[in-house]
């Protein structure tokens, strides 16, 4: 596998890379203990393992960190500052919020893992350049608005490996080829994918399941990231190449220098060092692939017309020179900016990058009923490190709790901060139980301390309780009641009741003594959890309109009268019930 073209400076870097990946891998996020090797579901200790074959041309160029610029200057010759990497380690917004949640998930899942999301972001940026290869673009939930396939795994300069999906995500049929952000190969997505942003689906082509699912593929085995050898092993499974080592393992120590600013969900432009194995025209676009191929020369003017002369001939006549003419009236001076317009020979300032979060508004906990919409909503004002408000940047709120959403029934929303540096996240309605609401507030793209909002739901004091229609409240032994019972439960003002828990018991005939013989229930009864006889059910909780069917009620062959009481909030109601007494069979007449 070749390295393809970079500046002196990368070049010079990889020279090294080889003598220094020891002391680097040791530089992992802390230390780990012992642990036993590696299970047999790792695709490391796999020879034949198709994911870690052939299966593309990934970018093996190295981060370029040299200053480039004088303080508060980036791309001047001079000292220059550490905003000099920006344009070297800066990655798109919403690959950057895929990496690092899929880092979170795999430390609440694989917590012996230690993953790092530099690394799975070294994987992004060698494998597709963080999903923008050959002028890819991630739409607003993150996925590529075009597959991003590698090439066809034929045999021909590649590894043969037929197809395992039908073509379900490569769209070949015969061969398999890699596919999205982090270039998985169909069988591998098919035992290590993921679903990264909560939507149910497992899309190789979506970011964020992606970076969850390359997460799962490197920790497979009960590997340590934070121990050399696996590192090492980990890379290696996922593209057996050294240099592919190198490249990755540099990209991620580069992110973990720090000052990764959160780019532009802006579309890709082709780099020719893409998965294809083909070199597409088009050069690295600065942001994504600091160390991409030089630059084109630029275009000289086409030679022709009145004005156009050809090297080594001469143009048109000279003839007399011309009084120069006065300056036309109205027309700006070349020589200097337009009004309101910057001056290019000036570089514009960066803008402010958001550096703080903080709640606005009252700490104090929320309320509501269940069921109904919190008054409150969720602010935030975001601050760069000066502490001045920070314009036009994304922040994410999640809301979770038993039931709760944002009123258009999702649970996560995103808001742009005003000039304010403000943003704020849509009303919350509470579930229809008791208990908290949390909203958490986070910057998309940056690793700062979340914010969170909390609520209390409570349930309205009941008042009554009432049937549901008319139901027959006769029924024969050995059966059961012809009509399910629904109770409703309204509040002094007869508003509805939401999220009432709702008891039910079976007594007999004076509406206290419980309904039993001998400790087992007789008469009318239910089947509890456990699908056994009992007389008192928990039986749930009302809706949203304060109703709630309890479950059949059943009958066994003791007769008699019984009360079904209903308890709620406190307040019961009975309802007396008969079960009727066996019919004698009449004697056959003699013929």
């Amino acid at each position: 596998m070749k390295i393809l073209p970079t500046r002196a400076a990368s070049v010079s870097r990889q020279g090294l890379c080889t003598a220094l990946l020891v002391a680097s891998l040791t530089a992992a996020v802390g230390v780990s203990p012992p642990h036993n090797t590696a299970d047999a579901d790792d695709p490391a200790k796999d020879p034949k393992n198709p994911q870690g074959m052939p299966h593309g041309t990934p970018n093996l160029t190295l981060p370029d960190l040299r200053p480039k610029g004088r303080p508060g200057l980036p791309g001047t010759p001079g000292a220059g500052k550490e905003d000099s990497k920006d344009a070297a380690t800066g990655i798109p917004a919403t690959a950057l919020d895929a990496y690092r949640k899929a880092a979170q998930r795999a430390a609440a899942d694989m917590p012996g893992c230690h993953m790092p999301w530099e690394l799975i972001a070294g994987i992004g940026q060698v494998e597709t350049q963080h999903a923008t290869y050959n002028g890819a673009r991630m739409t607003s939930d993150g996925t590529t608005d075009k597959p991003i396939l590698g090439p066809q795994l034929d045999g021909n300069g590649f590894a043969t490996v037929k197809d395992t999906d039908q073509g379900r995500w490569d769209g070949d049929t015969v061969y398999d080829k890699a596919v999205g952000p982090t270039q998985f190969l169909p069988s591998t997505w098919a035992q290590y994918g993921a679903d990264g942003n909560g939507d149910g689906v497992k899309n190789p082509n979506n970011v964020y399941d992606a970076a969850l699912g390359t997460a799962k593929y490197l920790c497979a085995g009960g590997k340590d990231m934070n121990r050399p050898e696996d590192l090492d092993r980990a890379i290696l499974s996922y593209n057996n190449s050294r240099s592919y080592v190198n490249a990755v393992t540099e990209w991620m120590r580069a992110y973990q220098q720090g000052n990764v600013p959160s780019l532009p969900d802006l579309p890709g432009v082709p780099s020719g060092n893409g998965p294809s194995g083909n070199t597409p025209s088009g050069n690295t676009p600065s942001g994504n692939a600091p160390s991409g191929s030089a630059p084109s020369k630029p275009v000289p003017p086409s030679s022709g017309g009145s004005t156009g002369t050809t090297p080594g001939k001469p143009g048109t006549q000279p003839g007399k020179p011309e009084k120069p003419s006065k300056p036309e009236p109205n027309k700006p001076d070349p020589g200097k900016p337009e009004p309101g317009k910057p001056d290019p020979g000036k570089p514009t300032p960066p803008a402010p990058q958001p550096s703080r979060l903080e709640r606005v508004g009252s700490d104090e906990a929320w309320g509501a009923n269940a069921g109904e919409t919190f008054k409150e909503r969720a602010q935030v004002l975001v601050k760069d490190k000066s502490g001045k408000p920070v314009a036009k940047a994304r922040v994410r709120f999640v809301v979770s709790g038993d039931g709760a959403a944002f009123t258009d029934g999702s649970t996560e929303a995103t808001a742009d901060t005003g000039k304010d540096g403000k943003a704020t996240a849509p009303q919350v309605t509470a579930g229809l139980k008791i208990g908290k609401v949390k909203v958490t507030a986070t910057v998309v793209g940056r690793d700062l301390p979340a914010v969170e909002f909390t609520g209390t739901v409570s349930v309205l004091a009941a008042d009554r309780v009432i049937f549901v229609g008319d139901p027959r409240l006769k029924a024969d032994p050995n059966g059961a009641f012809a009509d399910r019972f629904t109770v409703k439960v309204l509040a002094k003002d007869g508003k509805d009741v939401v999220g009432s828990a709702i008891t039910a018991t079976v007594t007999k005939a004076d509406g206290t003594t419980p309904a039993t013989e001998g400790g087992k229930a007789v008469g009318p009864y239910f089947k509890g959890p456990d699908g056994k006889r009992t007389w008192r059910l928990e039986a749930g909780t009302t809706d949203k309109d304060g109703v709630l069917a309890l479950p059949e009620l059943l009958t066994d062959a003791k007769s008699g009268e019984y009360v079904l009481t209903v308890i709620a909030g406190g307040k019961a109601h009975a309802f007396h019930l008969t079960v009727n007494a066996p019919t004698a069979e009449l004697p056959t007449p003699k013929a």
